[in-house]
């Protein structure tokens, strides 16, 4: 009997503890069971917001990666239109042909061709319309990379135009055809051409990298209908013939990077040439 008292008397804290962790045990439970149910919670709106924003991003598009209307013709038939004018004040020596009206009239012609086959949106292919393009921009370059060599020749040779003022002309006119032309070039050739950019028909990566195509996670940063025009092709051209190198705009492709090269040098040696013999002449 005292041996049962015992176990009794030893059992029974066993019991009371038994108790108490029964009685905890309920709202421990109960607490787990909260922090479950908010993590779940948190979980479920990681995904709501997750997917969010991936319909965001599906939803926006840039212009530049889409089929668009087309760029406007004005921008650059205005250009070429320049650029066809600025042969005028070349001396006539200078020119590839003679009489020196024939080939300004001759590009004038290709120009108005041009613009009176698709005058408004620059966005149907036609590989006339495309060939008639490319041959105006070659007769264009053509006639200023003759006109610049031989002023160069020329200055080389302690010759050329006697006044300052008429070297300063005519450089600046070989000058500024010149960014003309290789505007069109990174014009016509970026991404496969004006058509293809506007048909999203381009194959490969871009050729140029524009500011506004790097804020694809930044879409208030740039307008949603941006895309790459002519004047975009100008600015580049402008920027990289006075800097002398890429400024916002970056070459992705080889023949981008030796396009800009070749523009450069061509600026650099135009420049260099013109202005130190003007600078002398005026002293």
């Amino acid at each position: 009997m005292a041996v049962n008292s015992g176990s009794s008397a030893l059992g029974s804290p066993s019991g009371a503890e038994h108790g108490a962790h029964g009685a905890e045990h309920p709202a421990t439970t109960h607490i787990l069971a909260g922090l479950q149910s908010l993590h779940d919670r948190f979980d479920e709106l990681e995904r709501a917001a997750l997917r969010h924003n991936t319909r965001s991003l599906q939803s926006y598009v840039p212009a530049w990666c889409r089929p668009t209307r087309g760029e406007t013709r004005w921008q650059v038939a205005l250009c070429t239109a320049a650029a066809i004018a600025l042969q005028v004040p070349v001396p006539g020596r200078l020119d590839l042909v003679s009489p020196p009206w024939v080939l300004p009239a001759v590009e004038g012609f290709l120009l108005a061709g041009l613009f009176m086959a698709n005058p408004h949106r620059i966005n149907r292919e036609s590989r006339a319309l495309r060939s008639l393009a490319l041959m105006l921009a070659a007769l264009i370059s053509v006639a200023n990379v003759w006109a610049a060599t031989k002023l160069v020749t020329e200055l080389a040779h302690g010759k050329g135009p006697s006044t300052g003022g008429a070297l300063l002309v005519t450089g600046g006119a070989i000058w500024l055809t010149n960014v003309v032309v290789f505007a069109l070039w990174y014009w016509e050739f970026d991404q496969g051409g004006p058509v293809a950019r506007a048909l999203c028909k381009a194959k490969g990566h871009p050729d140029f990298m524009f500011p506004q195509m790097t804020v694809s996670d930044h879409p208030h940063l740039a307008p949603e209908d941006w895309e790459p025009t002519f004047i975009d092709y100008f600015y580049l051209a402008f920027t990289n013939a006075t800097a002398f190198s890429p400024t916002d705009t970056m070459p992705m492709s080889r023949w981008a990077k030796m396009a800009m090269t070749l523009q450069s040098v061509v600026s650099l040696v135009t420049v260099a040439l013109v202005v130190s013999r003007a600078v002398n002449i005026l002293q």
